[in-house]
């Protein structure tokens, strides 16, 4: 077998990873690190994977880490099916199987260079947007302001408690984070993640800005940008939902003549104007 052809991954194949770190984050949200076998992984930040368990089946999952990251990468997997809830009980050293990277539309890395960023996050939506997060704290002196807005339902079902603490720490980086129920534990702000766009210091018709969340959430999030006059063009959402085979045959993620799985799952605001049903 010549070189280019043995270099050459069957997309539908899982490669074998191992889990490298399992910790639970909350009562529905698992974290995994993980290293391919082979050794080989290179992403980028919006990209997902195809998790799969031998005799039950896989399911989409993106990839939470940076690619700046050299210690394999990182999944926060929700438990909500089959799959999930076999692998809500791997532990370190199991065996699960990969197929991806996967997805062309990813987050605008290049084009967001020199510009500022606003990430506005819901509930499991900053799992996605982490990874484009740490990129640019990676690479901090090519980009602009940075700012991250994130709302989460509850008190409980924060994710990532610790790092969101250390990047409200940081000089260089706006952290606004809100829940949407009061609880004695939290003193910060409270209700729905549209209410810390006015807190907004960074010029947001200039910024790029990153969408990422339940649809219910994002669709609000649009409108409050509407009354800031954000063009279309500068706006990126992420429409992971309904995938399911990764590689457009399925189906399942078909919107119009756009499949999530291939043309997503990251897409520009703008050339979603003619689907909105994508939306």
């Amino acid at each position: 077998m010549c070189q280019c052809c043995a270099e050459k991954k069957d997309i539908y194949l899982p490669q074998l990873a191992t889990v490298m770190e399992a910790e639970a984050m909350n009562v529905t949200e698992k974290y995994l690190r993980l290293a391919m076998d082979d050794g080989q992984f290179d992403y980028i930040p919006g990209q997902f994977v195809e998790v799969s368990i031998a005799g039950i089946g896989e399911a989409p999952i993106t990839i939470t880490s940076s690619p700046t990251q050299k210690n394999g990468f990182e999944l926060v997997i929700r438990k909500i099916g089959n799959v999930t809830n076999a692998v809500h009980n791997l532990a370190k050293g199991a065996k699960i199987g990969i197929r991806g990277p996967l997805g062309d539309g990813t987050y605008p890395v290049e084009e967001a260079k020199g510009k500022n960023v606003v990430f506005i996050c819901g509930g499991l939506g900053l799992v996605p947007q982490r990874a484009f997060i740490n990129y640019v704290l990676d690479n901090r002196d090519d980009y602009g302001e940075v700012t991250i807005l994130q709302g989460t339902k509850c008190y409980e079902q924060r994710l990532f408690v610790k790092e969101v603490a250390a990047w409200e720490k940081r000089d260089d980086v706006t952290m606004l984070e809100t829940i949407d129920e009061p609880d004695d534990c939290w003193k910060g702000n409270v209700g729905v993640v549209t209410k810390l766009i006015p807190k907004v210091k960074t010029d947001l018709k200039s910024a790029v800005v990153l969408v990422c969340g339940p649809p219910v959430m994002y669709k609000f999030v649009l409108m409050s940008l509407e009354e800031y006059d954000v063009p279309h063009s500068n706006i990126f959402l992420n429409l992971e939902r309904k995938m399911k085979c990764g590689v457009g045959k399925c189906g399942h993620c078909q919107i119009n003549d756009v499949y999530c799985c291939m043309d997503g799952p990251v897409f520009r605001y703008s050339d979603l104007a003619t689907l909105p049903e994508a939306i």
